[in-house]
C-alpha cells in the first residue's frame, strides 16, 4: 500500500474513530484532556507505523488499544492515580480488541455516533460549551473552527473549553448514555452540534477548499437517525429540512475550477429536486406541530430560496420577515446582517446598507469578512464604486478561503480596484 493510500486509510479512520476512541478513555479516566491526547498520540503512531506494518484488520481497535497503552504510560507515572490506572489496566489488551460498550442500556438510541453526543451534551453544562466541547470531543474539529462558527476569538473558546473541562471534573459529572426519558433535556445540545458541524461543511471556515462535503453528509446522516428517534421533536424535524434544502444546491454552488457561483447566477437545473421535496415536506409536518424554533425558521427560509423558479422570483419580503422572526427567537449579529441582506433585496440597497452600517457600528462582526463583503456588495450597487471596492479589499484581507479570496478579488476588480 503506498504512502498516499495509508494516508487516506487513515483519514478516514479519524472520521469513523476519533470519537469513539476519545469516548472510550474519557469513559475510563475521567480525563478529557488525557484522552484527546492519548488518541492523538494513537493516530501519530498509525501514521508512522501502518506504511510499514499494513493497516490493521481492525483500524477502531488497533486505534483504541494504542491511546490506552498511551494513557497507562502516562498514569503510570503518576502514583496518585491509582484507581484510573486500574480502569484502564482493565481494559482488553492486544491489538485487536473487541470494542468496549457503556454498562447501560443504550438501544434508545440506535446510532453510536449519536449516542456519544447524547453522552457529551450534559445538561449541568450551559448549551454553548456542551456543544463546542462536543465538536471538538467527538467530532474532531480544531479550536479554531470551532471559534469561527460562535465568532469568537480562537484563545476565547479555548478558554470555554477548558472552563468547561474543569467544570465537569470537579462536579464528578458522569461521562454515560443517558436513559430514554431524560434525552429531551439533551437535545437543544445534539441538535446545536449537528447544526454546526454541517455548517463547517457547508462553508469551511478556512482552508484551500471552500466546503467540506464529507462533514454536511455526516451531518444529515446524522439529523436523518435524530428526526427518526424524535418524530414529535418539530426541531429535529425543522434541521433536517434546513440541511437537505441547503444541501440541494450542492452541486451548483462551484464551477469546474472550484469557484464560487453565487445564488442568483446557479443553475438551478443541477439543484438536487428529491432532496428539495424531502426538505418541503418535513417542513411541512414541523410546522404542523405548530411549536416553531430557530430551525424551523431557518428551514423556511430555505425553502423560500429552493422554490423560486429563478432568482427575480424569490419573495423577498417573506425572507425579511422570517428573517426578523429569527432575530427575537435566536438574536444574532449574523442574523441581522442576512435580515439586511433580504431587507436591501426587498427594499433596495440604501434600506439594507443603513442596517450594515448600524451592524458595523456596533462592533459585533468586526473581524467578519462577510460584514465587509456585504457592504462592498450594498455599495457596488448604489454605484459608490471607490467605496465599493475599498470595502471588497477589507473583506479580501480578512476571507477565510482560497475561493472566497478569488471571489472577492473578482469583485473588487469589476469595481476598478488593484
Amino acid at each position: 500500500m503506498s504512502g498516499a493510500d495509508v494516508t487516506r486509510v487513515v483519514e478516514e479512520a479519524f472520521r469513523e474513530e476519533w470519537g469513539r476512541v476519545v469516548a472510550t478513555l474519557i469513559r475510563l479516566t475521567g480525563d478529557w484532556d488525557l484522552a484527546e491526547e492519548c488518541a492523538q498520540d494513537a493516530f501519530a503512531q498509525a501514521i508512522a507505523r501502518w506504511p510499514r506494518d499494513g493497516v490493521p484488520r481492525r483500524p477502531g481497535a488497533w486505534l483504541t488499544t494504542a491511546a490506552r497503552n498511551r494513557a497507562l504510560d502516562r498514569l503510570r507515572r503518576d502514583t496518585t492515580e491509582v484507581a484510573r490506572l486500574r480502569s484502564v489496566a482493565a481494559m482488553p489488551a492486544g491489538p485487536d480488541p473487541e470494542p468496549v460498550e457503556e454498562d447501560v442500556e443504550e438501544d434508545h438510541v440506535p446510532d453510536d455516533r449519536l449516542r456519544l453526543m447524547f453522552t457529551c451534551c450534559h445538561p449541568a453544562l450551559p448549551l454553548e460549551a456542551q456543544v463546542a466541547l462536543t465538536l471538538r470531543t467527538l467530532a474532531g474539529l480544531t479550536t479554531a473552527e470551532i471559534a469561527a462558527a460562535f465568532m469568537v476569538p480562537e484563545t476565547t473558546m479555548a478558554q470555554r473549553l477548558v472552563r468547561a473541562k474543569k467544570k465537569i471534573r470537579n462536579a464528578g459529572i458522569p461521562y454515560g448514555v443517558p436513559p430514554a426519558h431524560l434525552l429531551a433535556e439533551r437535545t437543544a445540545g445534539v441538535l446545536g452540534v449537528l447544526y454546526v458541524l454541517f455548517t463547517e461543511g457547508y462553508s469551511a471556515s478556512g482552508g484551500p477548499s471552500p466546503a467540506r462535503p464529507e462533514l454536511t453528509a455526516e451531518a444529515i446522516r446524522l439529523a436523518r437517525v435524530l428526526a427518526g428517534l424524535m418524530p414529535g421533536e418539530p426541531e429535529a424535524q425543522g434541521l433536517l429540512a434546513l440541511m437537505l434544502l441547503q444541501d440541494s444546491r450542492r452541486v451548483a454552488r462551484f464551477d469546474a475550477a472550484g469557484d464560487i457561483v453565487t445564488l442568483e447566477f446557479q443553475d438551478r437545473a443541477q439543484w438536487d429536486h428529491d432532496e428539495i421535496d424531502e426538505g418541503l415536506r418535513l417542513l411541512d409536518n414541523a410546522l404542523a406541530c405548530r411549536r416553531p424554533g430557530p430551525y424551523q425558521v431557518q428551514a423556511a427560509i430555505a425553502a423560500c430560496h429552493a422554490t423560486a423558479l429563478d432568482p427575480d422570483d424569490t419573495d423577498w419580503p417573506q425572507i425579511a420577515g422570517l428573517y426578523a422572526r429569527l432575530a427575537r427567537l435566536a438574536p444574532s449579529p449574523v442574523v441581522e446582517l442576512n435580515r439586511a441582506v433580504a431587507v436591501a433585496m426587498a427594499d433596495g440597497p440604501l434600506a439594507g446598507l443603513r442596517l450594515v452600517d448600524e451592524l458595523r457600528a456596533g462592533g459585533a462582526l468586526a473581524g467578519h469578512h462577510l460584514l465587509a463583503a456585504t457592504r462592498a456588495d450594498l455599495l457596488r450597487r448604489l454605484g459608490r464604486t471607490a467605496d465599493a471596492a475599498q470595502a471588497y479589499e477589507e473583506a479580501l484581507a480578512l476571507a477565510p478561503t482560497d475561493a472566497e479570496r478569488r471571489y472577492l478579488a473578482r469583485r473588487r476588480a469589476e469595481t476598478g480596484g488593484t
